[in-house]
């Protein structure tokens, strides 16, 4: 949980300002993924010297990716580019950004039996991914088979140390079954934890799940009220009963993250770079739901982007969220 000077915050969670100010405002905000931006405070009545003001809001905070046919990054668009819709209505952008901002990021990599004769190419392709990655993010382990384990000490729970980061994961030895969604689980509560407001998750597996305690449906509800962009990678032989594309595919696609299925380890490293990029060449782009106090809690989101000069633009970003009981009316 990010502790601010003037309250608590949290993805989908409560950011508050408590308590009474005299001959000022007291605000109170719901909030999720970002701090509010500047916007007009709605105005008190005093009462007896004393103004108090208590509002609601949500903010929703989008990483977007823009891709031409190509496939390459298209850079310099505006926020008059993007049209944001929430389930059909268009709303408003309030936060606009493109810059190459540090971010928190979980490397989440199965160590099951299925694994042992990939294990030199995973770690040299997390490495990779390090080394493409921005010099200032956070970074963290989680390897699992039956179990879900921290890479890092115990002390440390993100790092931008190389040697750190080559040790957690090498620490593991692959064997055992697949717990894959209660990793992804974790690595999601620990993302939240960092000091970087945006959060990614790199996924790599056969995407087979055989012993979580979580199912796949409370996955996704997970994921749908996260900020985190999440990329999976499966790897997987041609003859692997546990392989399972469909649910990488799934995962990626909520989150507004990107599946890779390569057909040869040999790609893994580019994979890896790949994603590195991806992460520091996206738009942060937000806006506040016009319908934020209603009880519905499964919103769909749809980003277009209509630029002059640009033809058959391929947007991804997460497809829609879902809003927390705490903060349905």
């Amino acid at each position: 949980m990010h502790k601010t000077a003037k309250g608590v915050y949290r993805p989908f969670g409560r950011w508050k300002s408590t308590g009474r100010m005299w001959g000022g405002l007291c605000l109170a905000v719901s909030s999720f993924f970002s701090p509010l931006p500047s916007f007009a405070l709605p105005q008190g009545t005093p009462q007896g010297g004393e103004f108090k003001i208590s509002t609601d809001v949500v903010l929703v905070l989008l990483d977007v990716s823009v891709k031409d046919a190509k496939g390459g990054y298209v850079p310099g668009l505006s926020k008059d580019d993007f049209h944001i819709y929430e389930d059909g209505a268009v709303q408003k952008i309030t936060v606009f950004a493109t810059a190459d901002v540090p971010v928190a990021v979980g490397l989440v990599m199965d160590d099951s039996g299925s694994m042992e004769s990939k294990r030199p190419e995973l770690i040299t392709a997390g490495l990779a991914f390090v080394g493409a990655s921005n010099p200032q993010d956070q970074i963290f382990v989680v390897n699992f088979n039956d179990k879900v384990r921290r890479g890092l000490p115990q002390t440390t729970p993100f790092t931008d140390d190389v040697n750190l980061l080559r040790s957690a994961l090498s620490r593991s030895q692959p064997e055992g079954r697949t717990a894959l969604y209660d990793a992804i689980a974790f690595a999601l509560h620990h993302v939240d934890s960092g000091q970087r407001d945006k959060k990614a998750l790199v996924v790599v597996s056969d995407g087979g799940d055989t012993c979580s305690t979580h199912s796949f449906k409370e996955l996704m509800r997970l994921i749908q009220e996260s900020h985190t962009t999440i990329y999976t990678v499966g790897i997987f032989d041609a003859d692997d009963l546990d392989r399972n594309p469909q649910v990488l595919k799934r995962i990626a696609s909520a989150s507004g993250g990107e599946c890779f299925l390569p057909t040869d380890f040999g790609q893994l490293i580019p994979i890896c770079k790949k994603i590195a990029k991806d992460i520091r060449n996206r738009y942060t782009i937000g806006y506040i739901p016009a319908q934020s106090g209603e009880k519905a809690g499964l919103r769909k989101i749809r980003v277009a982007v209509d630029a002059p000069g640009h033809e058959k633009l391929i947007v991804r970003t997460r497809t829609g969220y879902s809003v927390p009981s705490e903060l349905r009316k």
